[in-house]
This record gives structure tokens, C-alpha cells and sequence, in this order.
């Protein structure tokens, strides 16, 4: 983790006296990503900004890097993992360093355009050359480290980070409102696009992933050179390499057997976490408690002791995470550290837009915040720790979800996918919607939009892995930079390796239900390295699912304290007050305070966050990141999980009392319903939908207990009333106040109306 950024005149004359200071700004504002050195260079028309994590070569691996003839100038932000082999490769070069990145110099002397061929890593980098008067710019293969850019006619600024840019007084500082508002990730909106990534801000764009951009300053010509393309499943060299292994009558290298398959896939995994493993800092793991990250650790406590760090939340204990997690390091050996998020911890308004100004993204939410607090906790507890490996961009072409979109088999993910390409096809059709949106089976033949976004309904899963490779640049590689960096760490994605891509997209359509649905590829894989409850453990959202209304009413929390402080600071923006309806805003978070298992409330906070943004980037000035004067997070120390099981849920997802002069109620929008014609018939009903079926053979004490309330009846009444001790219902009734749908309010038996009570209705 580094953090680069420069200016580069495109009009043939040289950076002006002031261009320094502008360098100065920006490496200020990138200081929390390289807090080990700082270097400003100019060359003419260009000049570089670096701020140094000092990873590999802490002595010797400064930047900029030159050439020994002083023509070549180098900045790189990132890793390139085999950069031992790449130097072997070469013939008379000796390396002036241990610096993991001086190789890109000789490799660039030797193949010019074509240096990043063989390189396997993840780095932004810019690259002077000075003898043929051009810079290069350019991105590992999966953009997992950023670099954005600003254009003028004049003049080019880059950066990691868009604070950086917005040092550069020439750069525009407002937000898309419009492009962020239709962009599918910030509207969930399930359609497989693969368009180009946003900035979420007007005017400023970002170095493709597997591109290296060529400015040449004496003419301002632009050129793209993309040196590596997402592979097409089941196309490009796979498919040539069929053809010609049937014309030559032998077997192609994609048509090997699916045990074949999980072999290769094995060997690539052991050898990019292997490689990842190379530093000379302390490397840790985060440890979610599923397959992902369970087999990364496992394969890294083959080179280390690593310690690994778990989010202990309401939400992660509900689901599972937490408790495999402690149970994946303890028969790993590895010192397990669970990082304590419970229902007093909710950030105040600068604590929320300290981190948003770190992410830099309206998509920042919950997770962004465990994670942040994780890297921050695992840094001052470890100063020597540097690397983190997660388990990030395993479900994107894995098959991870392929159970969630469909219904559970392979036809029925393909059949979802379907779905989400007709989606698009109409966003390009909107006139013919009507034929497949008017309640009826299709009435029109899928053929009539196979024109409107070619090829996409000749191989949806195609489609759908082009749109996850965009969500990886959009959401997934950019958050895990940011929450890493604001802590001075450096994130690893194993995963994350072209050649384990390249083997994925080799195999052919007949095995992808064998190797793909539910991640059997990576199950079959980690066979012999994990335990089997861990390997076959099904695929849990990390705070969704169960559980997310702990998370949830953070943010709800969160977004209501000190009189909606961060709400009301959104909405006074510029682009808030012309595009968003205040009123409505404000309704939705009462709404949400009384309801907290509403999916709804991310699409608030997304707003929320693009109002701050936009008022955040208009009033900025360069400065680095304000260090966050919190106390760190707690830990909870597990040995035995099943002994103290109880003790743990206390501390993350404590209970109320159960006062018996308290009224149970259920929420005004949530009604009991005795269907007399149904063999199971009570129904209860949440906003006129049925969301539960109440059986007296399944639980008679439940049913007996919201049988008998209503009319204002305090709880000890309605146990007396269905001939029920507290305990018989206890669990059950945390539960549902847990989640919302029953109110425990003081009163008496004459306050039924103020109670908010919702009596049963019997059938006419």
C-alpha cells in the first residue's frame, strides 16, 4: 500500500513553479497510505508525488525508482509478487534492490508496451520515459489498486485516491448526481451491465484495469494499450485450443476432466497465497468464518503464525460467522482476535464522514465500518502488521451465487440470469416492457431484444460474469483498499489471480453445473486442507441474512443521533435539495427507527452519503486524514465456544428484561388473522402480506401467548390468560421484539389505544 499521484503538462511546455506546492498538497492528503516516506520529483513536464508503506526493502526500496541511464522514472503503488522469477527471466540485469517493483524497469526496457504481460500482482503504477518523451499509466488486471484521473486541455492530475485530485485547484470537485443515481450498484438493481466503472463525481475518470494509458506530453495525444482482457467463458484461446485439438485429434486443455479442474485450481490458490505471503512486515488474515477466507488462512499458517481478526457483531452471531471463525483458528493454531461490535457502538456524524471521506463511495455502509474498525484495531494492537489477506473476489467467478439467484440448481441460477439480461435488453427497449411486465406469462419471443445488447442472451452467465468483474472495480477491490489504508495497512486478494480466472473461465459449459453451483469448484479444493463442516458450510451474507437488523439499526442509530445530524447535513446540499424529497427522506427514518429489518435503509444511507460527499468535496481542503481519536474497539476472548456461548450473546446482542408489567403489542402494521379455511389457520400478516403461518401442532405456547394479547394486557396478564409460565415463551418472545414486530411498552390494562396494541380479527 502506497499511495502516487502526479501532474503532467499536455500542451509541449513544462510544469509551472507552482506545480510543486500542487505535488506537496497531494502527498499530503495521501498520507495515510504510505506513512514510512514521502518523495516529490519534477521531470519537465511531469511530476510525481509518492507516499511509501514500506512493505518489501523497508531500506532500499524508495521511490521514485530510476533507471541506471536516469531516462526511465518509475512510481508504483502495490505488489508484484513474482518479481524474483520476472528478474530471472532477464539475461545480464542485476537489481539494485530487494524493492519488489525496480524489475518493472528492466521489464519495460525490454518489452516496452508488452512489460506487464507476465507480471502477476496488484499495482497502480506511472512510468516517465524520458528518451521517448511519454508517460504510462496503468492498472493490475482486476483494479484492486486505484488510480484516477483528471483532463484538461492543458493538463493531466493523477492519484490514487479522488481526495488527492481535489488538491489540484483544476480539478473539478462535484458530484454525478444523476450517473450515480442510475449507476445498478447504488439502486441494487439486479441487470448484468458491464459498463465502465464510475467515479461518482463529474469530470474525473479512472485508468481501466489491465490498460496502461500513454500521454505524451509534447503533443497531448492519449492512447490505450490494454495488455489483458477479463477472458470470455468459454471463448478466446480456450475455444481456439478446442479446435484445434479436434483437428489434431487429441484432447484440449479445457476439456480435461472436472477432477482435473479442482487439481489446477488448488495448485494456483496454494501458490497465490503463497505468494502473497512475501513481506517483510507481519501479515494477518481476516477470518469471516467461511470457505473463503477459512482456506486462505489455512494455506498461510502453512508459511506463518498469522493472527487473524473476526467482526463479533449481533448480525455475524447470528449467522454463524463468528462462532466458525473462532472454531476455523482454533484447529489452525492461529492467535484469533474477535473484535467486539455491540448495540452501544454506533458512530456520531464525524466519525461517519471521516470514514466516507477515507472510502471515498456513497456505497459505504456497514461493512465498510467493521472492516475499517478491524484494520484499525489489528494495526495498533500489531504496529509490526502491515498485510491483510481476505477472502475477497472468490464469489465472483466461483459460482458464489449462484444458489441466491435463481433457486438453488444450476438451471434455476442460468434461469435467473435470464431475467437479469431481459432486464437490460429493456433498459435499451423500454417501449416493450409492457410485454413481459403485464402480470401474464412473456406473450413476445426473447429473440425480439436479442438486438438490443448483442450477444448477451447467446450466454447469460457470460454477461454475468463481465457485470461481477465491473462490481470487483466499483464496490469490492475499492472498499477493501480504502479500509485498509485508512490504517496504514496494505489488503491482499488471493483470489484475485488472473491465472485462477483464466483456469475458471476455461472450463466448458457442460462442467459449470458441476463445478460451479454453490462453489463446488473451491469446496472440492479445499478437500484435505479444511475440515468438512468448513468446507461445505453454506454461503451466509457477511452482515445480511439473519442478524441484519443489528446492523441495521447502527445505521439507523447512526443516521438519527444528535437530531439527524448527518440527514440534515446531506440535505442541505446543493445537489440533495434538487434531487432528493427532504420530507420523504425524513419520514423514511422515523419509518426505519420503527422498523429496523427494512431492506430500505441502505438506499437512505446511499443518499445520505452523496449528500456528504458532495459537501465534504465542495469545502476540502488538502490536509492529510484527521486521525480518529476513538478508543479502539474491544475483544472478546473465546476459549470455549459452547461453554460461553451465552456470556458472548450477552455481550453483542444483549436481551431486554422481561418486566411482566410491561404491554406486548404488536407494531401497528402487523396483524393476527384466523383463516378458518386453511388447515393451518393463523396467519400473521406484516403490512398486509402474510409473513409468517403460526401451527398450534409446531409451537401451541406461542400461538396460546399472541392469541391471549391485545386490549392493553400487560405481559404477566397474557401469560395468565393462555395458562403459560414466562419461560415457555421467553426465547421466542425476545426474538420477535428483537426484530421489531412486538413492542414492550410501560402501561396498564386501561391503555390499550396508546399501547398501539393490534387485536386478531376472526374471519367474517
Amino acid at each position: 500500500m502506497c499511495g502516487i499521484a502526479g501532474l503532467v503538462r499536455t500542451d509541449g511546455s513544462e510544469l509551472a513553479p507552482g506545480a510543486s506546492a500542487v505535488l506537496g498538497d497531494m502527498a499530503a492528503v495521501l498520507a495515510h497510505r504510505g506513512p514510512d516516506d514521502e518523495r516529490l520529483a519534477l521531470f519537465g513536464p511531469v511530476g510525481f508525488a509518492f507516499r511509501r508503506l514500506a512493505v518489501v526493502d523497508p531500506q532500499g526500496g524508495a521511490q521514485p525508482l530510476v533507471s541506471d541511464d536516469g531516462d526511465l522514472v518509475l512510481v508504483v503503488n502495490g505488489e508484484i509478487y513474482n518479481h524474483r522469477e520476472l528478474a530471472a527471466r532477464l539475461p545480464g540485469v542485476r537489481l539494485r534492490t530487494r524493492s519488489d517493483c525496480e524489475v518493472l524497469l528492466h521489464l519495460y526496457r525490454a518489452h516496452g508496451l508488452r512489460f506487464l504481460d507476465d507480471v502477476q500482482g496488484m499495482f497502480a503504477l506511472a512510468l516517465w520515459d524520458r528518451r521517448r518523451g511519454r508517460l504510462l499509466l496503468g492498472r493490475d488486471r482486476f483494479g484492486v489498486k486505484p488510480l484516477f484521473l483528471h483532463r484538461d486541455g492543458e493538463r493531466t492530475a493523477f492519484a490514487s485516491e479522488l481526495k488527492a485530485l481535489f488538491a489540484d485547484p483544476a480539478t473539478p470537485r462535484s458530484v454525478d448526481w444523476y450517473g450515480a443515481l442510475a449507476d445498478p450498484l447504488l439502486s441494487a438493481t439486479p441487470v448484468l451491465t458491464d459498463a465502465p466503472p464510475t467515479s461518482w463525481f463529474r469530470d474525473i475518470e479512472q485508468v481501466a484495469p489491465g490498460t496502461l494509458l500513454e500521454i505524451v506530453p509534447a503533443s497531448g495525444a492519449v492512447r490505450e494499450h490494454r495488455y489483458w482482457s477479463l477472458p470470455r467463458p468459454g471463448a478466446g484461446p480456450a475455444a481456439e485450443e478446442r479446435a484445434a485439438a479436434a483437428t489434431e485429434g487429441r484432447t484440449s486443455a479445457d476439456e480435461r476432466t472436472a477432477a482435473a479442474f479442482v487439481a489446477g485450481y488448488r495448485e494456483l490458490l496454494e501458490s497465490s497465497v503463497t505468494a502473497c505471503m512475501a513481506a517483510d512486515a507481519e501479515i494477518g488474515v481476516f477470518l469471516s468464518g467461511g470457505i473463503d477466507s477459512a482456506l486462505v488462512a489455512a494455506i498461510a499458517a502453512r508459511t506463518a503464525s498469522v493472527h487473524t481478526f473476526t467482526v463479533l457483531s449481533g448480525s455475524t452471531l447470528a449467522n454463524g460467522d463468528a462462532e466458525h471463525a473462532h472454531r476455523v483458528a482454533g484447529r489452525l493454531g492461529l492467535p484469533h482476535h474477535q473484535v467486539v461490535f455491540g448495540p452501544e457502538r454506533v458512530p456520531d456524524a464525524e466519525e461517519w464522514k471521516r470514514l466516507l471521506w477515507l472510502t471515498e463511495t456513497p456505497l459505504c455502509g456497514p461493512e465498510q465500518w467493521y472492516k475499517a474498525e478491524l484494520h484499525r484495531y489489528a494495526r495498533a494492537t500489531r504496529p509490526d502488521l502491515k498485510v491483510i489477506l481476505v477472502g475477497q473476489g472468490s464469489d465472483e467467478f466461483n459460482g458464489g451465487y449462484s444458489v441466491g439467484i435463481g433457486g438453488g440448481e444450476w438451471q434455476d441460477f442460468l434461469g435467473g440470469l435470464d431475467q437479469m439480461a431481459r432486464r437490460r435488453a429493456l433498459h435499451a427497449r423500454p417501449a416493450l416492457a409492457a410485454w413481459w411486465e403485464h402480470g401474464g406469462p412473456p406473450l413476445l419471443s426473447p429473440r425480439v431484444l436479442s438486438d438490443a445488447v448483442p450477444g448477451l442472451f447467446t450466454d447469460p452467465y457470460a454477461g454475468y460474469v463481465r457485470g461481477k468483474y465491473r462490481d470487483l472495480q466499483q464496490y469490492n477491490c475499492w472498499h477493501e483498499d480504502r479500509t485498509a489504508a485508512g490504517s496504514g495497512t496494505e489488503t491482499r486478494v488471493p483470489f484475485l489471480d488472473h491465472r485462477i480466472v483464466e483456469l475458471l473461465a476455461r472450463i466448458p459449459a457442460a462442467l459449470r453445473a458441476t463445478l460451479l453451483t454453490d462453489k463446488r469448484i473451491l469446496r472440492a479444493a479445499a478437500a484435505g486442507i479444511l475440515a468438512p463442516d468448513i468446507a461445505e458450510r453454506p454461503k451466509v451474507p457477511f452482515f445480511h441474512g439473519e442478524g441484519r437488523r443489528h446492523a441495521f439499526r447502527t445505521v439507523i442509530a447512526a443516521l438519527a443521533r444528535d437530531g439527524d445530524a448527518l440527514l440534515e447535513e446531506a440535505l442541505a446540499a446543493p445537489g440533495a435539495r434538487e434531487f432528493l424529497d427532504a420530507d420523504a427522506a425524513r419520514a423514511t427514518l422515523r419509518a426505519l427507527e420503527a422498523d429496523p429489518e427494512a431492506t430500505h435503509v441502505e438506499f437512505l444511507l446511499r443518499l445520505v452519503n452523496l449528500g456528504l460527499l458532495e459537501t465534504m468535496a465542495a469545502g476540502f481542503r488538502p490536509a492529510p486524514l484527521r486521525p480518529l481519536e476513538l478508543a479502539l474497539p474491544e475483544t472478546l476472548p473465546v476459549a470455549d465456544w459452547d461453554a460461553e456461548a451465552d456470556g458472548i450473546a450477552e455481550r453483542v446482542a444483549p436481551r431486554p428484561p422481561l418486566d411482566l408489567d410491561l404491554v406486548p403489542a404488536f407494531r401497528e402494521d402487523v396483524l393476527l388473522v384466523h383463516a378458518a379455511a386453511l388447515d393451518t389457520p393463523w396467519l400473521l400478516l406484516v403490512d398486509g402480506a402474510v409473513e409468517y403461518v403460526l401451527d398450534e401442532d409446531d409451537d401451541p405456547a406461542w400461538l396460546a401467548f399472541v392469541r391471549s394479547m391485545g386490549e392493553g394486557r400487560r405481559l404477566k396478564e397474557v401469560l395468565d390468560r393462555a395458562g403459560l409460565p414466562l419461560e415457555a415463551v421467553r426465547e421466542v418472545l425476545l426474538d420477535v421484539v428483537g426484530s421489531g414486530l412486538v413492542t414492550l411498552t410501560p402501561g396498564t390494562p386501561d391503555d390499550s389505544e396508546a399501547a398501539g396494541t393490534a387485536p386478531s380479527q376472526e374471519p367474517a
